[in-house]
């Protein structure tokens, strides 16, 4: 049975840059089998493109709601659906 992906973009606002975010993020997508892709935005916000079968994303973006860098301050979250890249093989931080 192939698991159904699903890809969503998640755009994080808040303090989340330069307290070690991106690299927790990394660490999350790792352990719920996310692929895809976090990096720093101009803004100072966060954004990460993310892939994966649908009941790892919600447990991935339930994670990320929950705050995973322990510096951080999330104020908003904005999870919107995202195109699906079968290339994609792992999850980086940019």
């Amino acid at each position: 049975k192939r698991k159904i992906v699903q890809a969503i973009n998640i755009h994080i606002f808040g303090h989340v840059q330069g307290v070690g975010f991106r690299y927790s993020t990394q660490l999350i997508a790792r352990k719920h089998h996310i692929t895809g892709v976090v990096w720093n935005v101009s803004d100072g916000t966060v954004t990460i493109e993310a892939q994966g079968a649908e009941a790892d994303i919600e447990h991935f973006v339930a994670a990320i709601k929950a705050n995973p860098s322990p510096f951080a301050r999330i104020d908003q979250v904005i999870v919107t659906a995202g195109t699906v890249d079968e290339n994609r093989r792992t999850f980086r931080t940019i």
